[in-house]
């Protein structure tokens, strides 16, 4: 009776022993929820280290300017959020800013109160009038140009390379029509995108179309990394927003205009997202539905800023170290004092025994507290205690 005894108290303790380890599991434990978040944060950055942007009008003749404006109010975002000429490809199929019909001649507005010149004296345009073509532009993409094909219209990115895609102009159900006279098709854009993917000439891409149907021109594409937007459905109809009666024409389209109202109040600096960018899409006031494609991309669209494609990527190193600069001539620099910055200038700050020099307000020393990342549970404790006590009690029994 005594030894039925001890057994059932040797086994009680393995129970218990195996229920407690059971629950530390199931608790997560073993996976404190700060490494979790800090391992989302990681994988939820772009890995990107340069940004690039096509930005293309298909359409001629004075009566489609809007498109024209179109794509020149995204080549002033881009380039007022950090993305340099040398990385922007701009395709302009006619030049309206001299067209004999504009009254206001070297110029392009987006608005019928003509506050921005949109053309203005610093723009470069990569391929205009009868260059703009379906074959040069799917050569822009896959890079296979001619060889005498200048620098300035090559599309230079590689694997860490965020690209935006952005075109405009007349469209329908599965194709875009290029100078009224060809038509690329949903088929070509969806084989060129994948051929730049094989090629390694994009990290992530952001194809963004303003045009009748514009979805259906991203329905084929089944290449990694891509997300794509469009002014309509397939089946809906895109709309201008309003004309300049000066002008006689149209101005700007109403997807362009209503994504420009976001992002004229995104600097380099923001932390708004593209999710917060596609939220703001009203159907009431586009007149037709957005369509945005989201499965082929792999990052969550609120952990993606909205300058990962529309701002530049800028690598700045920071020290808090001082350097200190030693004139080559005394005469190079003549009736300026030495030491002329002391320690009790309101302006410095001393930060080490070396005398080394930093401006107050402008960089902060970092103390890094290092916690813990785990800790021994009581319920674990107990239940190794228990463990071991069993083992010891067993061990009494054999002897």
């Amino acid at each position: 009776m005594k030894l039925l005894q001890k057994y059932i108290y040797f086994f009680s303790f393995i129970l218990f022993f195996i229920n407690t380890c059971y629950s530390e599991y199931s608790s997560g434990f073993h996976f404190p929820n700060e490494k979790e978040e800090i391992i989302d944060g990681f994988f939820s950055k772009s890995r990107h280290t340069n940004n690039w942007a096509v930005l293309v009008d298909t359409s001629r003749y004075w009566f489609n300017y809007r498109h024209i404006a179109n794509v020149l109010s995204i080549y002033r975002t881009v380039k007022r959020l950090g993305i340099p000429d040398s990385n922007i490809i701009l395709m302009l199929a006619d030049d309206v800013a001299c067209n004999p019909r504009n009254q206001f001649q070297a110029t392009v507005y987006n608005n019928a109160e003509r506050k921005i010149d949109l053309y203005g004296d610093n723009i470069e345009v990569d391929y205009r009038g009868y260059e703009v073509t379906v074959e040069n532009f799917i050569r822009l993409l896959t890079d296979r140009h001619l060889p005498d094909t200048p620098r300035s219209k090559r599309l230079l990115s590689d694997d860490r390379s965020n690209v935006l895609v952005y075109m405009t102009g007349h469209g329908g159900e599965e194709f875009l029509k290029f100078q009224d006279t060809e038509e690329i098709s949903s088929y070509d854009v969806a084989d060129a995108f994948e051929q730049m993917w094989e090629k390694r000439r994009y990290n992530e891409l952001l194809f963004m179309i303003d045009t009748c149907q514009a979805s259906s021109m991203f329905s084929r594409v089944y290449s990694p990394n891509i997300l794509a937007t469009g002014s309509s459905l397939t089946g809906q109809n895109s709309y201008s927003h309003h004309l300049d009666p000066e002008l006689g024409v149209s101005v700007i389209d109403r997807f362009t205009y209503y994504n420009l109202e976001t992002l004229e109040y995104v600097t380099l600096k923001s932390q708004k997202t593209l999710q917060y960018l596609f939220n703001t899409y009203d159907v009431s006031l586009i007149h037709s539905t957005p369509g945005i494609r989201h499965d082929l991309f792999e990052r969550n669209l609120n952990k993606v800023l909205i300058t990962d494609f529309f701002g530049a990527v800028y690598n700045i190193e920071l020290t808090l170290k001082g350097y200190k600069l030693n004139r080559l001539n005394e005469n190079d620099i003549p009736n300026v004092k030495q030491n002329t910055i002391s320690n009790s200038d309101d302006k410095f700050e001393k930060i080490n025994d070396n005398n080394d020099l930093i401006p107050k307000n402008k960089y902060k020393m970092i103390k890094i507290n290092i916690k813990e990342t785990s800790k021994i549970s009581p319920l674990f404790l107990l239940g190794f205690i228990a463990l071991i006590s069993s083992v010891v009690f067993m061990s009494k029994i054999i002897n």
